[in-house]
């Protein structure tokens, strides 16, 4: 990624939470600290991002999935996305994309490896058109998180090991109340997380189901 993009790697960065897909790991204890960001974890910052309307409450997490090139994983042109760097010449796909300005609060890699690429006190640019429950805007008042994979693939042990802890770390610094997937705010639209993400996996921590 070109310089002066992307922030260094926090020193303490953290390390992924398994070295490889499927196997099984030890979820971790994490924090999010009053500016925002995950204590100790590595940090990408993007310029796609702005504040929040002001005294709107943050009740809704939103769980996305990414790979590029599509179905392609392990490399870092998702960074470059979100981080305005990405060649358009170096994929085919690219082309269609290099232009969007988007972000997301987290991305989980698929060997569990965390990255925040915006504070969660502010709005990352990842629900594009959408509307929850009646309200429309979601980047106004949700923390939108993406998984490295597709609808074609399942995600990982290691994934799930990183998400359980991360939501409860949302839970314990906002008042998030209700849990969603990118095709929940944007039927017909979009289809992420897909077929393959199992729900159940997230019961027990802290953010009960739609209820925002």
């Amino acid at each position: 990624m070109p310089a002066g993009h992307a922030t260094p790697d926090n020193p303490n960065a953290q390390t992924p939470l398994a070295p490889s897909e499927g196997s099984a790991v030890t979820e971790a204890t994490l924090v999010i600290d009053a500016a925002g960001w995950l204590s100790g974890g590595r940090r990408v910052e993007s310029p796609n991002a702005d504040e929040r309307p002001a005294g709107e409450a943050i009740c809704l997490a939103v769980i996305h999935a990414i790979s590029l090139p599509p179905d392609e994983f392990g490399g870092d042109d998702i960074l470059r996305l979100f981080t305005n760097t990405l060649d358009p010449a170096a994929h085919p796909y690219f082309a269609g994309i290099a232009h969007l300005r988007v972000s997301s609060h987290f991305l989980i890699r698929r060997d569990g490896e965390l990255i925040q690429f915006v504070a969660t006190t502010r709005r990352a640019w990842h629900a594009g058109v959408s509307n929850w429950q009646g309200r429309s805007r979601c980047n106004d008042f949700s923390l939108g998180i993406e998984l490295e994979g597709g609808d074609a693939h399942p995600f990982t042990d290691a994934q799930y090991a990183a998400l359980r802890p991360l939501l409860r770390a949302l839970a314990e610094r906002h008042p998030v109340q209700a849990l969603a997937g990118h095709s929940d705010i944007a039927p017909g639209r979009k289809t992420d997380p897909g077929p393959y993400f199992e729900w159940p996996r997230l019961v027990g921590t802290g953010i009960p189901p739609r209820q925002c």
